[in-house]
């Protein structure tokens, strides 16, 4: 059974959705405040955090960094969209607005409970005409093999894993940090850069694109 961690002070709400929650088979838990919160991680660590940002004691924009490894869903009567895109390379999985339809909530749960479950690596990727072997780490385009840095090929195999995905910067960096320990937040748009360049060099095509504020993802063709 899967266990969500509600962190907010509207009891309300709050009640709402564990009502919600529990009737999907969802084990629920329930912290008030922002140090509460923190304490709660501490003691175990739940499937999925919903987080509200307008918190006593620490807010949720102070909480939100201090949790590792947990998809983390933020609710809030913010509608600014700088706003949810710093959140959202922040760290946080998905941001939803108040109010919120409970039915569109239940379903963004459902997705990132989902995408948490890292499947089986294929021992092949194939994207468009360029192939990935996991085993041999070799990547070819058509009979092309392309020489790319642990980094690069780290960032790839992440992309090709996902290929309709957005994956966002801070995703792309906890994920790839298995396979690479020399990228960084500043080096990332030069690693990806180079990269591109690589794939690119002989066909003329591009592989990967950036989605503006948010991520990469493979370029559909």
């Amino acid at each position: 059974m899967k266990n969500i961690l509600i962190i907010d002070d509207d009891i309300y709400i709050g009640n709402v959705l564990e009502e919600a929650l529990e009737k999907e088979g969802y084990r629920v838990s329930r912290a008030y405040s922002g140090t509460e919160a923190l304490f709660v991680l501490s003691q175990s660590k739940p499937d999925l955090v919903l987080l509200d940002l307008m918190l006593p004691g620490l807010n949720g924009e102070e909480v939100l960094p201090q949790i590792e490894r947990i998809p983390v869903i933020i609710l809030s009567a913010k509608v600014d969209i700088d706003h949810k895109v710093d959140l959202l390379l922040g760290g946080a999985a998905d941001y939803v607005t108040k109010p919120f339809n409970t039915k569109e909530l239940l379903a963004r749960i459902a997705v990132q409970l989902r995408d948490s479950v890292i499947a089986p690596v294929a021992s092949t990727l194939t994207f468009d005409d360029i192939t990935l072997n996991t085993d041999t780490h070799i990547v070819t385009i058509g009979t092309n093999e392309m020489k790319l840095t642990r980094t690069e090929y780290a960032i790839l195999k992440l992309l090709m894993q996902n290929p309709t995905q957005i994956i966002t910067k801070s995703r792309l960096l906890d994920r790839i940090s298995e396979d690479t320990p020399d990228c960084t937040e500043n080096s990332l748009k030069t690693h990806i850069s180079h990269l591109r360049a690589k794939l690119r060099n002989g066909t003329d095509k591009e592989y990967i694109e950036a989605v503006w504020g948010i991520g990469f993802k493979m370029k559909e063709t």
